[in-house]
């Protein structure tokens, strides 16, 4: 049965909000009211993702929507058809606003059943985005693993740029992702300068950060965006993840909305516990200062909804 976890005295809330668990088989979840968030994914009872407790914050974005943009914009300064925008920078350390307005926000559980969750929030506008949204989240699990659904709808009177992603931290259950064994068929990464802001886009030939041919990741510290992505005859990219002494791995694919995918081995997560445990790979439908350079941004009329799809899955 769904069941909503809570804290252990009344009076007391979860950091993330409502609990929501969600069984299909032998997959089990849990789905959380705060950023519309994914804490836990197991299969058989062995995590698939590199989650937190039902005590703990979300650090590192884990788990967490990124809507309307994912990861950075430069100094939080861009410009929409003549009228220049500041977005608070929630990223101080390094001058940047990052990964959107929502992650922190109080979602509403619109519908639930035994396996799924569809979670609702509005944007309402503010300094630096001057848009109302309505945001929809829905996970699944299905017999092919965990779906997530992503959607959004210009509530206002005028088009509304937005962009989309999810920062999902994948395990295989080593000790350090050092000995898992990547497979990211991407030929082409973004170079950064010191506000983490791509300065261009570089074959991945040559470079520590070619995995189109499986290999462990060993100690190479990667926090990148990749793209021209490999997609399979379906449409989707999937990137890999495997234990190197098993014949399982864990798979996350993307539909044809999400372009881009950061790759982030958590080499500065605040927590030095919980540095390079698991994987962040990050679908995105745009990459980092998108709002600043108009690349891949999706322009939605009064009342036109976007829609993308992700998922996770252990083969």
């Amino acid at each position: 049965m769904v069941g909503a976890e809570t804290a252990s005295h009344d009076d007391t809330l979860a950091p993330s909000g409502e609990q929501i668990r969600l069984q299909h088989g032998d997959q089990s979840a849990v789905a959380v009211s705060v950023g519309a968030g994914i804490r836990t994914y197991q299969v058989a009872g062995r995590d698939v993702l590199d989650g937190y407790a039902m005590t703990a914050m979300a650090d590192g974005a884990r788990g967490q929507t990124l809507i309307p943009w994912p990861n950075r914009v430069r100094d939080g300064k861009w410009s929409w058809r003549g009228q220049q925008m500041q977005l608070a920078l929630t990223e101080p350390a390094q001058h940047n606003a990052i990964h959107g307005l929502v992650r922190w926000l109080g979602w509403s559980v619109l519908e639930r059943g035994e396996d799924h969750v569809t979670f609702g929030c509005t944007s309402w506008p503010q300094m630096g985005y001057p848009w109302p949204l309505e945001v929809r989240v829905r996970y699944a699990l299905t017999d092919g693993g965990l779906v997530v659904r992503q959607s959004i709808r210009n509530c206002g009177t005028s088009p509304a740029p937005v962009a989309a992603g999810a920062h999902p931290y994948l395990t295989v259950t080593t000790a350090t992702v050092d000995e898992a064994i990547l497979q990211l068929a991407a030929s082409k990464w973004m170079p950064t300068d010191d506000q983490r802001i791509p300065n261009g886009r570089a074959d991945v030939g040559g470079t520590p950060f070619d995995f189109r041919t499986p290999r462990p990741i060993g100690d190479t510290h990667i926090d990148y965006t990749f793209t021209d992505l490999q997609r399979e005859p379906d449409g989707r990219f999937v990137a890999r993840l495997q234990h190197p002494a098993e014949p399982h791995h864990v798979a996350l694919w993307l539909d044809e909305s999400y372009d881009y995918v950061e790759i982030f081995t958590g080499d500065s997560l605040p927590d030095k516990d919980r540095r390079r445990r698991g994987l962040g790979i990050e679908p995105m439908t745009a990459p980092p200062n998108a709002f600043a350079t108009g690349t891949n941004l999706y322009t939605l009329e009064p009342d036109e909804e976007w829609t993308g799809h992700w998922g996770v899955e252990r083969r």
